[in-house]
């Protein structure tokens, strides 16, 4: 399974790739954001270092019980980290990751995708086409997570006919829907949205099911790291003691077909993804 970022070619069939988080916030659910620029890059150089393949950057916590931040700071949060990304010397040691933008929203988009993002990583759920359109616009990769309502509204007790189902209506209309503005569906990734409008049994369906999305065509990007629903079967509070959860989580993800695993600890992700691929070989 192939993506197109860009003008690179991106090839998922025999490597699934460890996506770094940066929270260039300071109000992160997982505790490891950051409101300094030089730290936030120090923290991307070191999880590159320890096997990322893509680095996602986000300047807005997703987390419900806390208020959202004004377009323009956002924008400010992100706009020197970019610049700074694309400056540096990552020389051989380092090769350069692909960068990941997490936001929602189409006026931030369009300020920081021109400033050269590969991935858009929209968890607003492509409530419009505006991102699509915009990502065509820059040749940048769109990806598309499942939810219901806007990002930042807690969305409790959804009910799902299937959730499996439910899920698969939703790509094929999202994808549908990216496709009537112009985004190449080659440039589509897709998330099942661990966690949004989910609730324990619905998330572990999922992971259970993560074949089931294949039908789509496109790369599948599994989110679970430090997620409720491991601290939930663990009994487990602190998102940051979460990682060895993460780790069996990514274990049955990989097997059942992952291109991309979104983790906090890159380097467990990483250790985990070389293990696997060779005793699947």
């Amino acid at each position: 399974m192939k993506l197109q970022v860009r003008e690179r070619i991106i090839d998922f069939s025999d490597h699934t790739m460890v996506m770094g988080i940066i929270n260039i916030n300071d109000d992160s659910f997982s505790g490891d954001g950051t409101l300094d620029q030089n730290k936030a890059m120090e923290m991307a150089l070191a999880k590159v270092d320890e096997g990322a393949d893509i680095i996602d950057i986000g300047a807005e916590s997703a987390r419900t019980n806390r208020a959202p931040i004004s377009e323009e700071e956002e924008i400010n949060r992100l706009k020197p980290f970019i610049k700074e990304f694309h400056s540096t010397n990552w020389g051989e040691r380092r090769p350069k990751p692909l960068l990941s933008v997490n936001t929602w929203r189409p006026e931030v988009a369009s300020k920081v995708l021109p400033l050269g993002v590969d991935i858009l990583n929209d968890i607003g759920a492509l409530g419009k086409s505006d991102n699509a359109r915009i990502c065509a616009d820059y040749g940048t990769a769109l990806l598309i997570m499942h939810s219901i309502g806007l990002p930042k509204e807690p969305h409790l007790g959804q009910k799902y006919g299937n959730v499996i189902d439910d899920i698969n209506l939703f790509f094929e209309k999202k994808i549908n829907l990216a496709a009537s503005v112009g985004l190449n569906v080659e440039q589509i990734l897709l998330d099942p949205g661990i966690d949004f409008a989910k609730d324990r049994a619905e998330n572990l369906n999922i992971l259970k099911n993560l074949k089931e999305f294949h039908n789509h065509g496109r790369p599948i990007l599994v989110p679970v790291s430090r997620k409720t629903v491991i601290g939930e079967v663990l009994s487990i509070n602190d998102p940051s003691s979460r990682d060895a959860g993460t780790v069996a989580c990514s274990v049955s993800s990989i097997i059942r077909g992952a291109a991309i695993l979104r983790v906090h600890n890159v380097k467990a992700a990483s250790q985990t993804v070389k293990i696997i691929q060779e005793l699947m070989k």
